[in-house]
């Protein structure tokens, strides 16, 4: 019988990949009118119709970054809030919570940063983030995905040369999603580390090239390695 995973913010740019890709899972896509992340209500009934083996949480507030700065409240409610949420339930009823994190987490200095390394968050979208994976972390059947992903095809006119990234594309990231479904802990998810503008490049040719001067830590790139090997077996 197939596993079922209800899916949180189903009407988000990941999980229109998701709903592309054929798997050995059943994955019962919810969005924010089905499933209201900020209603334990909402969340129970969800569970009791479905009765899923995972939750994958992919709702939540992310662009424009700005909206974090301007609009904490709702920053809090979104990434914050319903994430808690989630693993309060999850943990009543024994399920496992999959959770999509960021990289934004790491502090941006030093670059090639570990799952284990300290975290220090450079701007509140990461930090609503942090909060979220606090709650996350206290849940021992549970999966941390520290993503770096882009739509395809890259949206910006320009990018930045001198800020050092993991930049993949959502759709490749699903496919890769759906070999670390079974793992728990925390996972760095992200492809080649290079500029930011050398990724959009080999993608958008017309791209333009701009410096950071401080919008943006210049290294922002993670280890890979844990991620290599589960591909690898």
């Amino acid at each position: 019988m197939m596993k079922k995973i209800v899916v949180t913010g189903s009407d988000g740019r990941f999980a229109q990949e998701l709903k592309k890709i054929k798997s050995k899972y059943n994955f019962i896509f919810r969005n924010k009118k089905q499933l209201n992340i900020l209603s334990l209500k909402s969340i129970n009934r969800n569970v009791k119709n479905f009765k899923p083996n995972y939750i994958l949480h992919l709702a939540g507030l992310s662009r424009p970054m700005s909206i974090h700065e301007k609009q904490i409240n709702k920053s809090i409610d979104l990434n914050i809030i319903g994430t808690c949420n989630l693993v309060k339930i999850c943990n009543e009823k024994k399920i496992k919570l999959i959770f999509f994190s960021t990289s934004y987490l790491y502090p941006g200095r030093k670059g090639n940063y570990k799952e284990t390394d300290p975290v220090l968050p450079w701007n509140n979208y990461g930090w609503s983030k942090l909060g979220a994976e606090s709650a996350v972390q206290m849940y021992s059947n549970s999966l941390i995905i520290r993503a770096n992903m882009t739509e395809r095809p890259f949206i910006h006119k320009s990018a930045f040369s001198n800020v050092k990234s993991n930049f993949m594309f959502q759709d490749e990231l699903a496919k890769i999603f759906l070999k670390v479904i079974d793992k728990k802990g925390i996972i760095n998810i992200g492809g080649k580390s290079q500029s930011i503008y050398q990724f959009a490049k080999k993608n958008k040719k017309k791209v333009k090239k701009k410096t950071s001067k401080g919008e943006f830590p210049k290294r922002m790139d993670m280890n890979l390695s844990k991620i290599k090997k589960i591909i690898k077996r």
